[in-house]
């Protein structure tokens, strides 16, 4: 990635536990808990609590009606994303174990939402993405596998209505994406998807210190 010269700033104490408090600050009801909890025992990551609600107010802000979530895990972001978005919403995820999405079917009705509220499809993204409406969400989420970042990021591209939100989570990748040591292929593959959001023509991007990074973006309505 290119150098932020002089924009740097050492990662004190101080910032380290300012980090902390944004996702202490999050008071998580026992739905979010048991989902949680089951994501623990398959060996899965959940979102932070300060990403989750991260995503709930970016879909509150958007006043999503349509929202894709590729990485349904145990129903974690799920849950977050539902409470951001219209009463109307639908929530669309996708996952390629069809057993993580019955727990989070079932983490979605201890929420109390209700089971039209999320539509449930089973399969790799990149096999599923492209049944999707052209221009039919208003937000994307990503949290799948790594290595096909930069191809989710064109598939949500064609997704987006103009003004919507694109989010990838993880992209800190625990500190390896700034560290110069040598580097397995996911953390290549989020470098140049950091490069290809920044760049774009077509995107309003930022990065949010929530969690292991949140990376979100705006679809502009017309490029510059």
């Amino acid at each position: 990635m290119r150098q932020l010269r002089g924009q740097e700033r050492v990662i004190t104490a101080n910032r380290q536990t300012s980090w902390g408090l944004a996702d202490a600050f999050v008071a998580e009801d026992e739905a979010l808990h048991r989902a949680r909890d089951r994501a623990r025992e398959l060996g899965l990551r959940s979102v932070s609590p300060g990403t989750g609600a991260a995503l709930r107010l970016l879909a509150g802000a958007a006043d999503a009606k349509a929202v894709a979530e590729i990485g349904t895990g145990t129903g974690v972001s799920g849950i977050y994303l539902l409470h951001g978005m219209r009463p109307d919403g639908v929530l669309t995820t996708v996952d390629p174990e069809p057993e993580r999405q019955q727990f989070a079917r079932e983490a979605f009705r201890e929420a109390g939402f209700a089971s039209n509220r999320a539509r449930f499809i089973p399969g790799r993204a990149l096999d599923v993405l492209p049944r999707l409406a052209d221009g039919g969400y208003d937000l994307v989420f990503c949290d799948g596998d790594r290595l096909e970042s930069l191809d989710c990021l064109a598939e949500s591209l064609r997704l987006l209505r103009p003004g919507g939100l694109v989010c990838f989570e993880g992209v800190f990748a625990d500190g390896r994406t700034v560290d110069s040591a040598s580097q397995p292929a996911e953390v290549l593959r989020l470098r140049e998807l950091l490069r290809a959001v920044r760049e774009s023509q077509e995107l309003m991007p930022t990065l949010l210190p929530v969690g292991d990074g949140l990376l979100c973006a705006v679809r502009r309505s017309r490029t510059p």
